[in-house]
């Protein structure tokens, strides 16, 4: 048996950390993909920075509103955690802990909703099988 207020704390934690990572980081991102401008963007992996923008999209936009909802939610964390083991291990390799805090944050909390799953306050719960 798990504790009472897993269910609800997983709630929370996917609607406070899909719902940054899709408003402060994915949504801004959209905007400079579907500008008039020029694509300029790290290219930690050396896919162009076109593609390393679209991953990002990908990543911080669908995968994050996925969160958000408890739907596809395992599925949708594994993007986001590449995305931040990237950020964190390649882009901001060797900064100062302070400047990797956020990114840490956000892998942690990825993971845990990778591993956990969403809880049954979730569109995964309401038409799916979740254990």
């Amino acid at each position: 048996m798990y504790p009472k207020g897993l269910d609800l704390a997983l709630f929370i934690l996917r609607l406070f950390f899909g719902g940054l990572m899709l408003t402060v980081h994915g949504w801004p991102k959209l905007l400079k993909l579907l500008g008039p401008d020029p694509i300029t963007f790290a290219d930690p992996l050396g896919l162009g920075p076109a593609v390393s923008l679209g991953l990002a999209v990908f990543a911080e936009c669908l995968c994050a509103s996925l969160i958000i909802l408890g739907w596809f939610t395992r599925w949708a964390a594994f993007p986001l955690l590449i995305t931040m083991v990237v950020a964190v291990f390649i882009v901001n390799f060797g900064s100062p802990l302070p400047d990797l805090e956020l990114g840490l944050l956000y892998l942690a909390a990825f993971l845990t909703l990778m591993l956990t799953g969403p809880g049954r306050y979730s569109l995964d719960a309401r038409f799916r099988s979740i254990d």
